[in-house]
């Protein structure tokens, strides 16, 4: 019994501390004034990397090195991909060799995927996925809602937790969303470090959020 007591109070210290940890890692701080930022960019199969990659066309070279994320099967946002930093290089004579590269994790969710098995494959998918933040450590993590974009912004808030980079995580709701927020949406509102949605119904609904408009 008394063994029992102390496991359970030291597994009650345990959950203590990281929730104290987690409250440290999300809450705001003053931004750094940095000459590069390395980026990791979540990209989603469809319409989720042409959003994405509309954004990025509004971004200065200031964001480099540029890591993208794609499902192990999406080959055709690999395609986009390379053809969106081909076209930045062109317009960009200086940059002969454009500093990015694609990485590869396996799609947390496929469509019409159950719940339950969802759960086991967003598990899998983030297990693989710490590895691969935890090598880039970049330093801010941009994504608008494919499901391959929590497996790696947990890994990123893990990052900061365990005490070996703080990552700015930067969430904007697909333009399409203007009621509601997507599953990814609801789940990362409360891990993000900056919120974005294009519609002002939805920041009315979460006042957290930051409205700018439709910038996609």
């Amino acid at each position: 019994m008394d063994g029992a007591l102390i496991l359970a109070a030291a597994g009650g210290a345990v959950a203590v501390l990281l929730l104290v940890r987690l409250w440290v890692v999300l809450r705001p701080r003053a931004p750094v004034p940095r000459r590069s930022l390395s980026l990791l960019v979540v990209a989603g199969s469809g319409g989720h990397t042409t959003e994405i990659l509309r954004l990025l066309e509004s971004l200065s070279d200031a964001y480099t090195p540029r890591h993208y994320v794609i499902a192990d099967s999406d080959e055709m946002s690999a395609r986009k991909i390379n053809s969106f930093e081909l076209n930045r290089a062109d317009r960009n004579p200086s940059d002969t060799f454009p500093q990015y590269c694609i990485h590869c994790i396996p799609r947390s969710r496929e469509v019409q995927q159950s719940w339950l098995s969802t759960v086991l494959t967003t598990l899998y998918s983030t297990w693989l996925s710490f590895p691969l933040t935890h090598r880039v450590k970049p330093d801010l993590v941009l994504c608008n809602g494919p499901g391959t974009c929590v497996p790696i912004c947990v890994s990123a808030l893990l990052l900061g937790i365990l005490g070996i980079k703080k990552v700015i995580i930067v969430y904007v709701e697909s333009i399409c969303r203007v009621e509601h927020l997507s599953l990814s949406g609801r789940i990362l509102f409360h891990l993000s470090d900056y919120f974005i949605v294009q519609w002002p119904t939805l920041k009315a609904k979460y006042p957290k959020s930051v409205y700018l408009g439709r910038i996609v």
